[in-house]
């Protein structure tokens, strides 16, 4: 049970990962389809924390340390930033929610949604580079590997982390998040496999910045327990 249970959480996870590429395509994949996106991306998130209930009733257990205390803050976060970009995603609506017939808000919905796509990728890279020990654990070990795969992926995961930082400033994530620019532009005319390509890129960077953040909060709280 236990097994099933694991490869279900695994398979909701890479289905949230791959959808949450697909959203930030927005003006290049339409409307209609983001919507359908963003729609299946908050059915996946209920799906995700109803699977990990456990988690969340253990909140009052145990004591608070730097990692614990991370973790923490960042689901709490992912959920606020989850259901703004849900409740203003709803008020945005041209197809698949305007049989609610919400016309208030729109101006504020439009920047709250743009802020909170752009976090709520951010955060979920984190979160899964919190978590990326889970995958590293799933590749076969062994003292061949311990001599050439993990050097190979050290150095593949520091190339892909350099390149998202180009393609975060070449993809004006900041200028996004901070509303210097109210309004999302893409090339139409640029391939999208390009797009996806710089998206990957900057997802690796925060996936990789989350697992090495991880790794030193850990070793703190083990310092911080041997006194």
């Amino acid at each position: 049970m236990r097994k099933h249970m694991k490869k279900l959480r695994m398979t909701i996870d890479i289905a949230m990962t791959i959808v949450l590429i697909g959203l930030m395509a927005y003006s290049l994949i339409g409307t209609l389809t983001h919507e359908i996106l963003g729609t299946a991306m908050f059915v996946l998130f209920i799906v995700h924390h109803i699977l990990n209930r456990k988690w969340f009733g253990a909140l009052s257990k145990g004591r608070y340390r730097s990692f614990r205390t991370f973790q923490t803050v960042l689901v709490f976060l992912l959920i606020g930033t989850v259901l703004a970009s849900a409740i203003s995603g709803i008020i945005l609506s041209e197809h698949v929610f305007t049989f609610l017939h919400i016309s208030k808000g729109a101006s504020v919905a439009r920047s709250v949604h743009m802020v909170c796509a752009y976090l709520n990728y951010i955060l979920m890279s984190l979160h899964l580079g919190l978590h990326w020990n889970v995958m590293l654990g799933a590749m076969p070990k062994g003292k061949d590997r311990k001599k050439t795969t993990d050097w190979v992926l050290r150095a593949g995961a520091i190339a892909i982390a350099a390149y998202g930082v180009y393609a975060f400033i070449r993809r004006q994530i900041g200028e996004y998040l901070f509303l210097r620019t109210h309004f999302l532009f893409l090339d139409p005319r640029e391939p999208i496999v390009f797009f996806f390509l710089d998206y990957l890129a900057i997802m690796g960077l925060f996936v990789f910045i989350g697992h090495y953040l991880a790794g030193w909060l850990k070793r703190l709280d083990k310092r911080g327990g041997s006194k």
